[in-house]
């Protein structure tokens, strides 16, 4: 199943990833295999969702091993009719953790060295990829049936799953151990904030500012390191804004889950192979100033829209949120203020810090201890600059 997008470029193999000859898959899994894509494709697409045609093809897989003489009875045999499964319905070896509520980010450090966060702790799991062969079929699978390209012209790719988990990949001799494959998987579960409270994510008293906040239209930045929470709780923040409001979301991959009635989301597009049809945010926060929103959201902001969002916020466009990557409240607005300057707006560097200061009323910054649990450590609010610190 490899698509028009993988052949666009120079083809790849376990040869060529390793710098060696590919392993060969055990002879009765790869005549499978051809079968099965050549004979049963139908089952096979099905099985990829749903649970009747998924133990259909099991034990379809079962007999055809059968077949060729493997003892499919045996522990062995059962784990070969598993493995060959899960090879060809989409995820190898990673399809039990993808399944896992308790996994939150799965990390594929080459095909033998996985691992997942579970409860915000990296632990190394003892499953393993048969080859570099069978790990290269995987991100033929996603990445083309993503209609992204990635092969040695193009080694890294980025997409999103149907269920809108984050996916990445990239390839040797950029990745020296690799492939690396690195899927962030979707939260369906949200959070209220009396939720996050009991958490232990923030105290009652920041979460009751917070509300207030919301409902005064305050702009509101929420920083934090990858993982510490931060979408989490601009999701809990939402539930503030009331149902009569006009709501814009500009996000990279969709993540966030308003419970809204009036809820625009609108999502970036990566190039396409030929590198045109690119969409930034950017692109997105211009077309969302043209929308009449009563609220604006920024997935994160991380480039040259933080200077649109300038001009939104400048403009009237109150009660904005947006996440941003920092390591303090302080290190966010500075963040703010040199993207803001990369966009070369023309703007002085000091009328860039000023405005910023007066448009952005709360920075919210949130930690993520050792232990992986996950904290709001500073609230500042801009109307009151030396104090809030430290809540939470």
């Amino acid at each position: 199943m490899v698509e028009s997008t993988w052949n666009a470029g120079p083809s790849i193999s376990a040869g060529h990833l390793l710098g060696g000859p590919a392993t060969e898959a055990e002879p009765p899994v790869a005549e499978i295999r051809a079968r099965i894509l050549d004979s049963h494709r139908s089952l096979l697409e099905r099985a990829r969702g749903d649970e009747r045609a998924r133990e259909q093809f099991y034990r379809l897989v079962g007999t055809l091993l059968a077949e060729s003489g493997v003892d499919v009875a045996g522990p062995g045999g059962r784990d070969l009719v598993k493995r060959t499964a899960q090879d060809l319905l989409g995820f190898g070896p990673i399809t039990e953790l993808l399944s896992d509520d308790a996994v939150t980010e799965v990390m594929v450090n080459g095909p033998d060295r996985i691992w997942v966060e579970r409860s915000g702790v990296l632990q190394r799991t003892d499953l393993a990829f048969r080859d570099a062969t069978g790990l290269v079929d995987l991100l033929e699978r996603i990445f083309g049936d993503l209609g992204r390209r990635i092969d040695l012209a193009h080694p890294w790719a980025d997409g999103r799953l149907p269920d809108g988990s984050r996916v990445h990949a990239i390839l040797p001799p950029l990745a020296v151990d690799g492939p690396y494959l690195t899927i962030r998987k979707f939260r369906g579960e949200m959070f209220e904030l009396d939720e996050l409270v009991r958490l232990g994510t923030l105290d009652r008293e920041t979460a009751t500012t917070l509300r207030g906040a919301v409902e005064d239209r305050k702009n509101i930045l929420i920083s934090g390191a990858a993982g510490t929470g931060k979408t989490t709780l601009m999701n809990a923040l939402s539930r503030g804004i009331p149902a009569t409001e006009r709501v814009v979301t500009i996000e990279d991959s969709t993540e966030l889950q308003l419970q809204h009635p009036h809820w625009l989301r609108m999502e970036t597009r990566l190039p396409n192979p030929d590198g045109g049809g690119e969409v930034t945010m950017r692109d997105l926060v211009r077309n969302a100033l043209r929308m009449r929103p009563d609220r604006i959201i920024i997935g994160e902001v991380r480039d040259r829209e933080a200077f649109e969002l300038l001009v939104a916020l400048t403009t009237g466009h109150s009660g904005a949120m947006a996440t941003i990557h920092a390591s303090s409240a302080g290190h966010a607005l500075t963040r703010m203020i040199h993207l803001i300057q990369m966009a070369d707006s023309g703007i002085p560097f000091e009328a860039v810090v000023e405005q910023v200061h007066d448009v952005v009323d709360a920075v919210v910054h949130l930690r993520r201890d050792t232990g992986g649990q996950r904290y709001v450590s500073e609230f500042r609010s801009l109307d009151d600059p030396g104090g809030g610190g430290g809540l939470g």
